[in-house]
């Protein structure tokens, strides 16, 4: 989760609408106030005032920062958020952006908005550096689909162009360096570009936002330049832009930024970006943008997820004064969030903010109607039981993620367009590395197996865990069984070594089996075996095909057995 330094002054001064209204607080009553944002304070220096909080909500990026705290606390104590001005302009804005032809091939979108007025404090520099970091790093996935650039204003001549080029075309100096510097030398020797040069490197072209008198303002999402985005103390012109992948978390992230410098006195103006494609809010676009819609939510679902007949005012009530656009109707609320939130996406968040705005200690509570006496389940007795004696046969236990990538799961193990390579994959995966849900255990010993060429031979690992199986007669269209692989690895290792460690196994179990021969493409023909309970098969063992082990970059044999306990149970 999310930890963040603020400044106790700073938040105090942001809280009561400026320096002049200034209230010193008590540190249990900010405590307290920190439920409001489910944060815990985590630190104190009395000295400097300096506050380390974290925050128990990843899905709340507008928390990340000292006015994002001091914006909820400051709307509940006022009763209702008080509207932006900047949302309600309807003359065409004085400074453009234009989208060049190709940057939907790379990194398609941006978002920006001026600020003009607020003097730039030191506590409001850390800030924003912190908003920056946190959520480029955090929300926007390591730059990957959000990066911030902050900028004088008064150094730039609009419009502004957003485009290709090619890596050593364009330069300039480089926050962080004072040497001019190609692009493609930014990627190789600035530390931003070795950090982050993957996002755009490879294409041949790479994003580049210049102004119109040419002068380069950044190389998106990598670096800004010194003379134009070195922002410092006293500043009182601010530029914001945010590019990215995803339009929707591009604006978002930019109305945080104009939320967050109108909190602290500036005026935001908008800026209109142009784009030569369509996008989903047309192609112009004018930034900031509420991206909020309304959303019915029923009084009694409110009333029975948190258990207390609390009423339509009540809800209203405790939802405006938490931020909301609230239109009470019959039986109902119709709710919209404010334009710095797009983290409602179900009743039950609605459910959490009535909660958190009422106060958890205004709930009555409930004492348990029945007692029941816990225990574990059978597989899991088993499971147990099958670990105490995989570690009593001399093996040693690990334990993996159960997402993974295809290559590992299938590819590596030869089972690409076969049976035994089906898995159940992830929508809208955010890394080709966790894209899918192993199907069995032995990759992920394998995985270990590969990292441990220099311990000691011979090794002996196993791990009880769950696997995701493809299956249509479940109605989810998969089942979660849990599975018992181990894998010995030296020299000499043959088939009978892991036969005699299963037939063990087995024995101790209470289970007679027996083995079928099995063609499978991840072990050595005629030294495989289907193991079968019952005449029903659950599990496989054998030798490990050299092309396996070649793959993996395994030098030594490698013997296995992959039994599924869940059906071994069943």
């Amino acid at each position: 989760m999310p930890t963040i330094t603020i400044y106790k002054d700073d938040f105090e001064s942001l809280l009561s609408g400026g320096p002049s209204e200034h209230r010193m607080m008590p540190i249990e009553e900010l405590e307290t106030l920190l439920m409001l944002v489910k944060g815990e304070l985590k630190g104190y220096t009395p000295e400097t005032g300096e506050l380390r909080i974290e925050l128990q909500d990843s899905n709340r990026p507008d928390l990340w920062c000292c006015e994002g705290i001091a914006r909820q606390v400051r709307i509940k104590q006022q009763g209702q958020l008080s509207p932006y001005p900047f949302l309600s302009g309807k003359s065409k804005s004085r400074m453009q952006i234009t989208v060049k032809p190709g940057m939907e091939q790379v990194r398609p979108y941006v978002a920006a908005c001026a600020a003009r007025g607020y003097r730039v404090t030191t506590e409001g520099l850390a800030q924003l550096i912190q908003a920056q970091e946190k959520l480029a790093e955090i929300f926007g996935h390591k730059r990957k689909t959000v990066s911030i650039g902050i900028y004088q204003l008064s150094k730039i001549k609009f419009p502004v162009t957003y485009e290709l080029v090619k890596p050593d075309e364009a330069r300039f100096t480089p926050l962080g360096m004072e040497t001019v510097m190609t692009l493609a030398e930014m990627l190789m020797v600035h530390p931003k570009g070795l950090e982050y040069g993957a996002i755009v490197s490879g294409a041949g072209w790479v994003p580049l936002l210049r102004d119109a008198a040419g002068q380069p303002l950044s190389f998106p999402p990598i670096i800004n330049s010194r003379e134009v985005g070195e922002v410092q103390v006293g500043d009182d012109q601010l530029f914001v832009e945010v590019t990215g992948t995803d339009l929707s978390m591009v604006v978002l992230t930019l109305n945080i930024f104009a939320s967050n410098l109108a909190d602290r006195g500036a005026i935001i103006e908008p800026v209109e970006v142009q784009y030569p494609m369509d996008t989903s809010l047309g192609k112009r676009v004018k930034t900031p943008l509420d991206l909020g819609k309304s959303k019915a939510i029923r009084i009694d679902t409110i009333e029975q997820a948190l258990g207390q007949e609390l009423g339509a005012k009540t809800v209203a009530s405790a939802l405006e004064t938490y931020g909301y656009d609230v239109r009470p109707g019959k039986g109902s609320v119709k709710v919209k969030l404010p334009l710095y939130r797009q983290d409602l996406m179900h009743t039950m968040d609605v459910v959490e903010d009535v909660a958190m705005s009422l106060g958890y200690a205004e709930f009555t509570p409930v004492m348990p109607a029945q007692f029941t006496v816990g225990g574990l389940s059978d597989i899991e007795q088993t499971s147990d039981r099958a670990r105490e004696l995989m570690v009593g046969l001399g093996f040693q236990e690990i334990i993996s993620n159960i997402l993974g990538s295809p290559e590992s799961y299938s590819g590596r193990m030869r089972l690409d367009e076969t049976e035994w390579g089906c898995m159940v994959e992830v929508d809208n995966v955010m890394s080709l590395s966790f894209s899918c849900l192993r199907q069995w255990i032995l990759p992920s010993l394998l995985r270990v197996e590969a990292a441990s060429s220099r311990a000691f031979y011979p090794h002996r690992l196993f791990e009880a865990g769950d696997v995701a199986i493809p299956d249509a007669t479940h109605e989810l269209g998969s089942r979660t069984d849990t599975v018992l692989g181990a894998m010995i690895a030296h020299a000499g290792a043959h088939f009978s070594e892991i036969h005699s460690c299963l037939d063990v196994l087995f024995y101790y179990l209470g289970k007679e089996y027996s083995l079928e021969t099995v063609q499978h493409p991840s072990f050595l023909e005629g030294r495989a075996g289907q193991i079968v309970v019952a005449g029903r098969p659950v599990g496989v063992i054998g030798e490990l095909h050299p092309e396996v082990l070649e793959r993996w970059q395994i030098a030594m044999p490698v013997v296995a057995f992959d039994v599924n306990l869940s059906q071994l149970l069943s």
